[in-house]
């Protein structure tokens, strides 16, 4: 079993060291959906929502998350991120929306917390804008996909 790199020798919470790793080009990339009413659906395409722009917004809000993990997960490394893209896909067969951030640094250490925040936060400002409409949403599936760069090498979720 892989040791835990966030447990120092006595069992304490510890923030890892990352000094003396390399600095590479890294890329994370995650996701994860909203499941709603088909209706609920409709009035985000339709572009009804009362409070405006549903995709928009889950996508603004999905990069400024990206940009402030740090402040919200205690052990993360505040990161100069390159770059955080978040794509919003409308499945009529979920129903639901679908998000994806691509984030990439050059840097010490990963940004696999960075993506899963982003695609986090992206889900629940969706819920948030039209949770009038449809209370019994569900924010499912949120998962690392890829992760490039680093000691570690690369690694792909399976299919």
């Amino acid at each position: 079993m892989a040791k835990l790199t966030h447990i120092d020798a006595s069992g304490a919470a510890d923030m890892v060291d990352v000094g003396d790793k390399a600095i590479t080009d890294r890329l994370a990339v995650a996701q994860g959906q909203v499941v709603m009413a088909a209706q609920t659906l409709r009035l985000i395409r339709a572009g009804d929502a009362k409070k405006g722009d549903v995709i928009g917004t889950a996508r603004l809000a999905g990069i400024m998350a990206a940009k402030r993990t740090a402040d919200l997960i205690p052990l993360c490394h505040p990161l100069p991120l390159s770059s955080v893209k978040i794509e919003a896909e409308l499945d009529d067969d979920l129903p639901g929306v679908r998000f994806t951030a691509r984030v990439r640094v050059t840097g010490r250490t990963g940004v696999e917390m960075e993506a899963l925040t982003a695609v986090s936060v992206a889900c629940l400002t969706v819920y948030d804008m039209v949770k009038a409409a449809d209370r019994a949403m569900r924010i499912e599936a949120i998962r690392l996909l890829e992760k490039s760069g680093g000691a570690s090498g690369d690694w792909r979720a399976d299919p």
